[in-house]
C-alpha cells in the first residue's frame, strides 16, 4: 500500500494512463513501435553495445548521484528498451512506471554520452523511442503533454489568442519607439529578408526580449518581419514526448507562415530545443531532409551583425562571465565558437567552464526535463548537481545561457545551490553594450 507522500508524488496523467492500459495494448504498442517504426539503426545500436560502461562518466545525472550505477547510460538503456526486447513488450505496469520517469527524469536525451561511446550508440535516440512508447500508451507527465496539448489545439503552447499576439508586437513596438522615433516590428511584410521567430513564453512572460529584438533589428537596418497568424511559435514540445504526429504539424505550419511571406530566411530566437525541432527533427517527419527555408539560430544572427559591423559595441561588458553551450546548437549544430567569438565581442572578462564546448555538461532542462513542470523539481535540482559544481569553479558573476529553456534552468540552479550568479541571455548581453545608433552602410 502506498504512503501518503507516494501518494501525493504521483503523476495523475501517468498513474491515469497506466490504470486503462491491458497487457495486450502494451505488448501491441511496444512490438508494433519496435518492428513498424525502426530500422538497422535501432537493431545496430541494441546489437553493438558492449555494457562497458565508458559512457557512464559522460552522464551529467551519473556524476550528480554519486556515480550511482543505475544513473549511467548503458543502464537506462538496460532498464527499458533490453527489457522490452528480452520480453518481448510483455512487460508490467510498474515496469511502465519506471520507464517512464527514467526516459523522461533521468535523462535529457544530450547526446554527451555518444561522443564517448567507442561504437558511436546514440543513447539518446533510444531514450527517445522508450518516449515514443510512453506517448502511444498515453503515460507521459501530465505538465509535458499539457504544453503538446496546448501547441496541437492553439498552434502555440502557452494558449496565445492571436489578439494577444498582435497586441503584444504592438505594445513593444510602442515602448521602443519611446526611445527609437522609427522603429518598427513589421507584420506580414512579404518579401522580406528576416522573418524573426519566437517561442510561446517570451509574448506570455518576456515580452521584452522582443523589444531587445525590434531594436538590434532597428539598429543594423534589416529587412525584417513576424507573422500575425499562428505558426510564429517555434517551440516544439512534441519532439520530446514522441508524438511525432504533432511535431511534424507544429513545423509544417511553422514553414508555411514563412512561405506564405516569401522570406529569404528566417532567424530564431535563443532557444536550442525549438532550433533543433525546426532544424533537424520536424523538418525530417515532413519528409524535407532540411529546412526548405534557410534557418539560422541567433548566435548566427549575433555573430553576423557584429562582424559586419551592423552593430557596433559602445562598451564592453565588464562584470566576469561564463557562458553555456546549450546541447542543442553547441553539441547538435557546432555553434560554440561562433558563441566564443561573440561573447568576446561583447565581455571584457571571459572564464571558461571546464569542460566546455561540445564537452560541456547538459544543463538538464532543454530536453524536456523542466517541462515535466514543478512536480519535478526538487529531484530535478539533485540531477543538477554537478552543473552546480561546474557553475560555482567559474568564480563568474554572470551566467550567459543563449537558451531559454537552459536559462530557466540555470535561474532554478542558482537557486537552489545559493550560487552568487545572475543568469542572463547572449542578446541581454549586446543590447546592454551596443551602440543603438542606425547603421548606414559605408557610413
Amino acid at each position: 500500500m502506498k504512503t501518503k507522500d507516494q501518494k501525493k508524488k504521483m503523476d495523475p496523467a501517468i498513474e491515469g494512463g497506466l490504470e486503462r492500459l491491458t497487457r495486450e495494448k502494451i505488448v501491441k504498442v511496444i512490438n508494433q513501435t519496435f518492428h513498424e517504426e525502426t530500422g538497422a539503426r535501432f537493431r545496430a545500436y541494441v546489437q553493438t553495445c558492449m555494457r562497458c560502461g565508458l559512457c557512464s562518466d559522460a552522464c551529467a545525472y551519473f556524476l550528480s548521484n554519486d556515480r550511482d550505477p543505475k544513473f549511467s547510460p548503458a543502464a537506462k538503456v538496460k532498464q527499458t528498451i533490453w527489457e522490452m526486447l528480452k520480453k518481448k513488450g510483455n512487460v508490467s505496469k510498474d515496469f511502465l512506471r519506471r520507464a517512464v520517469r527514467i526516459a523522461h527524469l533521468e535523462c535529457n536525451v544530450c547526446r554527451r554520452c555518444s561522443m564517448y561511446c567507442p561504437f558511436g550508440i546514440d543513447i539518446a535516440y533510444l531514450m527517445l523511442l522508450v518516449r515514443r512508447i510512453c506517448h502511444k500508451l498515453e503515460i507521459t507527465p501530465q505538465y509535458i503533454q499539457d504544453t503538446v496539448n496546448s501547441h496541437s489545439a492553439a498552434l502555440n503552447q502557452m494558449w496565445v489568442k492571436e489578439d494577444e499576439w498582435i497586441d503584444t508586437l504592438q505594445w513593444q513596438e510602442e515602448d521602443a519607439r519611446d526611445e527609437f522615433e522609427n522603429l518598427r516590428i513589421p507584420l506580414d511584410k512579404k518579401g522580406s529578408d528576416v522573418m524573426y521567430s519566437v517561442i510561446a513564453p517570451e509574448p506570455k512572460f518576456q515580452a521584452g526580449l522582443i523589444y531587445q529584438a525590434a531594436v538590434m533589428m532597428h539598429a543594423a537596418g534589416i529587412n525584417w518581419t513576424m507573422p500575425s497568424r499562428p505558426g510564429w511559435d517555434n517551440s516544439n514540445m512534441a519532439m520530446y514526448t514522441g508524438d511525432n504526429e504533432i511535431s511534424g504539424r507544429i513545423t509544417r505550419a511553422f514553414y508555411e507562415a514563412a512561405a506564405d511571406l516569401n522570406v529569404k530566411r528566417i532567424v530564431m530566437g535563443e532557444c536550442g530545443h525549438a532550433f533543433r525541432s525546426i532544424y533537424d527533427v520536424g523538418n525530417r517527419w515532413v519528409s524535407w531532409s532540411m529546412p526548405p527555408i534557410e534557418v539560422v539560430h541567433a548566435i548566427e544572427f549575433y555573430h553576423e551583425l557584429l562582424t559586419s559591423g551592423r552593430i557596433k559595441i559602445k562598451e564592453k561588458f565588464k562584470e566576469k562571465v561564463t557562458l553555456h553551450d546549450p546541447c542543442n546548437v553547441s553539441r547538435g549544430r557546432g555553434l560554440h565558437d561562433m558563441a566564443r567569438a561573440v561573447v568576446n565581442m561583447t565581455c571584457s572578462d571571459f572564464v571558461e567552464m571546464i569542460p566546455n564546448r561540445e564537452h560541456n555538461y547538459c544543463c538538464g532542462a532543454g530536453g524536456g526535463v523542466i517541462n515535466c513542470g514543478p512536480p519535478y523539481k526538487n529531484e530535478r535540482m539533485v540531477n543538477n548537481r554537478v552543473k552546480a559544481e561546474q557553475l560555482k569553479a567559474t568564480g563568474a558573476k554572470v551566467l550567459i545561457a543563449p537558451c531559454h529553456n537552459c536559462h530557466s534552468g540555470f535561474e532554478d540552479i542558482v537557486h537552489h545551490y545559493e550560487l552568487d550568479m545572475d543568469v542572463k541571455f547572449l542578446g541581454d548581453i549586446i543590447f546592454e553594450t551596443m551602440d543603438k545608433k542606425v547603421y548606414v552602410p559605408g557610413g
